[in-house]
């Protein structure tokens, strides 16, 4: 397997390929920051569901995607923002509004990860992760 220079970039590819093709389930090599990740594309309805499977080096993610009633994948696009190279980091009210609110961004804060909004609404910043609408 090729060593990735940006893991999240993978992963993030990986829910949008999925999606794309319309399979059911697809795996992930797992990070907590993957991990995290996932768990707010669920909180938020972008994934029906997402399991840890496997120890120690063969950890993985294993994601349910989720399509709405055309068949077509709820995740329409994903962009990276803060990429290995140029961290982007932004203030609170610098975090963008994605699709006039149809989207969500993700934020790596102080307090964990978490979608633009919440972070917005607690007044805090950090490093822009990705966008997803």
């Amino acid at each position: 397997m090729a060593v990735l220079s940006d893991p999240i970039a993978d992963f993030l590819t990986r829910v949008k390929n999925a999606g794309i093709a319309r399979v059911e389930y697809f795996t992930a090599p797992y990070s907590s920051i993957k991990a995290e990740i996932a768990r707010i594309l669920a909180e938020e309805g972008y994934i029906w569901s997402f399991d840890v499977v496997g120890e120690g080096k063969d950890k993985a993610i294993k994601v349910k995607s989720k399509y709405n009633k055309d068949g077509q994948s709820v995740i329409t696009n994903v962009k990276r923002c803060s990429k290995p190279g140029r961290r982007q980091y932004v203030r609170s009210a610098e975090i963008p509004t994605v699709m006039n609110g149809l989207g969500i961004s993700i934020v790596s804060t102080s307090q964990g990860m978490m979608t633009g909004a919440k972070a917005r609404k607690l007044q805090i910043g950090g490093e822009l992760i990705a966008i997803i609408w």
